[in-house]
């Protein structure tokens, strides 16, 4: 009969500091060490995912409210963009049939 092998588990560490530890990070109040772009490794993570407000987005975000993703052109997100695409499209067709 076959043995299984159990695998051992490993205790992760958390991201190790740059510069030694001797930056801090830039969001007020954090004392957690320097990771990246004046961040920790926390709120690098949460700037990743465009919920810190206190740097500017990571990319350019899609202009209607309530809309974080990234643009894909004239300001919309590609959802957005297909959708305003699609009624321009309408429109011109309803202009074209009237005249």
């Amino acid at each position: 009969m076959a043995e299984t092998q159990t695998a051992t588990k490993t205790k992760k560490k958390p991201p190790q500091a740059k510069a030694a530890g001797k930056k801090s990070c830039s969001v007020a109040g954090c004392k957690r060490a320097y990771r990246a772009k004046g961040l920790c490794f926390f709120h690098f993570k949460k700037w990743r995912a465009g919920e810190l407000e206190a740097k500017p987005a990571r990319y350019k975000t899609c202009s209607k409210p309530d809309c974080k993703k990234k643009v894909a052109g004239h300001g919309l997100c590609q959802e957005h963009l297909d959708a305003w695409t699609k009624s321009r499209k309408k429109n011109q067709a309803k202009a074209a049939a009237s005249a």
